[in-house]
C-alpha cells in the first residue's frame, strides 16, 4: 500500500514542481500540483501529462485513484491564494 509520500515522490519525477501536496488513505490519493509545466497546456492536457506519467502505477493497480484537485502554474496558483 502506498503512503501519500510515495504518490508525492511518484509525481516530483515527472515533473519540477514549484508546490506539490499529496494527501490519502492508501487508496485514495488527492494532489495538489503547481508547476512551470503546465503553462499554456488545458486543463486536461495537465491532467494527462501526470496520468500518463503514472501509467504503469495505475496499469497495474500500484496506484488505485488518483484526483488531481489542483493542476496549476505558479501565477494561476498565486492568483488563486488571494
Amino acid at each position: 500500500m502506498l503512503t501519500p509520500e510515495e504518490v508525492k515522490a511518484m509525481i516530483a519525477s515527472l515533473l519540477s514542481c514549484e508546490y506539490l501536496e499529496v494527501e490519502g488513505d492508501g487508496h485514495h490519493f488527492f494532489a495538489q500540483i503547481v508547476s512551470t509545466a503546465f503553462t499554456g497546456k488545458s486543463r486536461l492536457a495537465r491532467h494527462r501529462m501526470i496520468k500518463d506519467g503514472l501509467a504503469q502505477q495505475i496499469a497495474s493497480n500500484e496506484l488505485h485513484a488518483l484526483s488531481i484537485t489542483t493542476a496549476a502554474t505558479p501565477a494561476e496558483w498565486a492568483a488563486k491564494q488571494h
